[in-house]
Order: structure tokens, then C-alpha cells, then sequence
């Protein structure tokens, strides 16, 4: 039986202009995605997901010819965590001929443990992970299938902080860190909603963009900044230049001026706007003021962050 794991990531700095080539902060988390494979005689693979403490969320079952043959059933033509699915393992065998073998089948048993709809990588741990069985290269695979930067599946593979850059058909990513003196006071607080990050850069690439080259410039000094940061005071007025470069390129508010306007710390978005985890700076008791709101899901720094 093989083995893979994959780390899920946070983006602390340079959401949507990472896809036009701003320098962008990434964190892995303590959750991730595993990936086990026994290899059958039948020539099928059988495929299921779990979330967290053995709930089986998912469940299908491919002819590996099909697969090769890019021969997806037209009674499953409804089911998209099906068809991509599909897709990934179609395009893996495109990347790598040798990537099935034929005649053989697999056992495939793919387990997050963190929720779903946490917004840690779900689909960019799946595709580090089968990357690293099918000896392809993970961000082509990324490209052929859910799209996007590739930061999430660079932490992914790495289970570093990394900045990640990119660069024409090329990305820059070099791993860095990331630890501040006063991470302490920072934590990760769930909004109670899954944002869609497909349907967030739809939405980014649709803006007015005649200002992107400037606000890239300043995104990516932004993102050194706050790497080398080590005053609390200083990190949060980073956070505020950050969230208002964005706001005024996206044409959206501020998520601490629509839900948290009256908290006395900094609140930062991260990753598509709208959904997901937020960060916010505070003292722990602070987080109350979260709690009073509905807000229940709200984990420490280092009880999100891989250190």
C-alpha cells in the first residue's frame, strides 16, 4: 500500500493578485488531505472520500480504460465531484502515459481531516496528493483541471510557508518563514460559509483593472513586510493597507467594515473574499466579542499553523 499526505494552506497576503503575478505569503496547516493506495487485480478504481472521523462523503467507481480514453458515463454527467475527479485522473494519465497501468486497478481511500467546507484545500491537497502517486507534475495537473495560481498545491506539496510568485508559465516559489513574535495574538476565525473559489475569481477577473500593475508593486513590498515583521502594532497597520489595496481593486468592503466595524484589532481576509477563515489580531479574550456574533469556530495560531 502507498502513502501521501498533503497540508492545507492558509494565503496571508496577495488573494486574487497572486493569479497576475503579485508575491504572495503562504501558510501550511496542521490539517491536510491523505491519500492511500492498494493496487487490485480488478481493472477499476474504486474511490472514497472521507471527512474526518470515517464519514464517507463520496464514493465512485472508474474503469481504468475509460479513464485513459477520457470516457466518462453520461449517467454521471450530474454528479461534478464526479466528473472531476474524473477529470483529474484523465488528465494525469495525459501528463504521465505510464501513470495506470493497464491491466491493474486501485483501491484509492482519500481522507481530510478538517470540514469541508473550512476552505483549507480540499481540491488542492486532492491534487498534491495525486501528483505525488502518479509522478506528474502538480501544478499542470492543477491547470487541467480546477485552475488557479497554484500557491495552495505549492504548500501542499512542500508543508512549508512559501512565497509563490508567478512568472509567465513559470512560478516562483521559495520557501520562507514565518513566525512572529506576537503570533500569539493572532487568530483564524471561521465565517460559517464555503466560498467558492472558482466562482471568486470569476468574479475578480471581471473587475476594472487599469490600476493592477501598481497594486501588484505595492501587494508584493506588502508581503515582504509582513514576513519580516516583528512588531504587533506595525503588522496591523500592514493588514489594513492590504485589505483597502484590495477592496478598492475588487470594488468590495472591507469583511471588518461589513461584519466586525466596532473591533478594536485588525481583521484580515484570506483568500477569496466572502467566505472561509478571517484573521484577526486580539488578545484571547478578545474573541468573545467573535462568539457574541455566532462566530464559534475560532482556533488559536498555533493550533491552525504547521510550525
Amino acid at each position: 500500500m502507498q502513502k501521501f499526505h498533503s497540508y492545507g494552506k492558509l494565503l496571508i497576503s496577495g488573494e486574487y493578485v497572486v493569479l497576475d503575478g503579485a508575491t504572495a505569503l503562504a501558510l501550511p496547516t496542521r490539517f491536510g488531505q491523505s491519500l492511500e493506495v492498494k493496487e487490485i487485480e480488478k481493472p477499476v478504481i474504486k474511490w472514497k472520500s472521507f471527512e474526518g472521523k470515517g464519514k464517507l462523503w463520496f464514493e465512485d467507481e472508474f474503469p481504468i480504460a475509460d479513464v485513459i480514453s477520457h470516457k466518462f458515463p453520461t449517467e454521471k454527467e450530474n454528479n461534478e465531484v464526479s466528473k472531476m475527479l474524473f477529470l483529474a485522473l484523465h488528465s494525469a494519465t495525459v501528463l504521465n502515459s505510464d501513470a495506470l497501468k493497464r491491466g491493474s486497478g486501485y483501491e484509492v481511500i482519500s481522507e481530510v481531516d478538517f470540514p469541508r467546507n473550512w476552505g483549507l484545500g480540499t481540491s488542492s491537497t486532492l491534487i498534491a496528493n495525486l501528483a505525488k502517486w502518479l509522478q506528474v507534475d502538480p501544478y499542470k495537473l492543477l491547470e487541467s483541471t480546477f485552475g488557479g495560481s497554484g500557491y495552495d498545491v505549492a504548500v501542499g506539496m512542500y508543508g512549508t510557508p512559501v512565497t509563490f510568485e508567478k512568472q509567465g508559465s513559470e512560478n516562483s516559489i521559495l520557501r520562507t518563514s514565518f513566525d512572529p513574535p506576537f503570533k500569539d495574538r493572532l487568530f483564524f476565525i471561521h465565517l460559517n460559509r464555503k466560498q467558492d473559489s472558482r466562482k471568486a475569481i470569476e468574479h475578480y477577473r471581471k473587475q476594472d483593472k487599469a490600476s493592477l500593475k501598481t497594486t501588484i508593486e505595492k501587494i508584493s513590498a506588502l508581503t515582504h513586510s509582513f514576513i519580516t515583521c516583528t512588531d504587533l502594532m506595525e503588522f496591523e497597520l500592514l493588514v489594513e493597507v492590504h485589505e483597502n489595496l484590495i477592496s478598492k481593486l475588487l470594488g468590495a468592503q472591507k469583511v471588518k467594515s461589513r461584519l466586525f466595524r466596532d473591533y478594536p484589532g485588525a481583521v484580515k481576509s484570506l483568500g477569496g473574499w466572502g467566505g472561509d477563515f478571517i484573521l484577526a489580531t486580539g488578545a484571547s479574550q478578545e474573541m468573545d466579542y467573535f462568539r457574541k456574533k455566532g462566530y464559534e469556530t475560532i482556533l488559536p495560531y498555533d493550533e491552525m499553523i504547521l510550525n
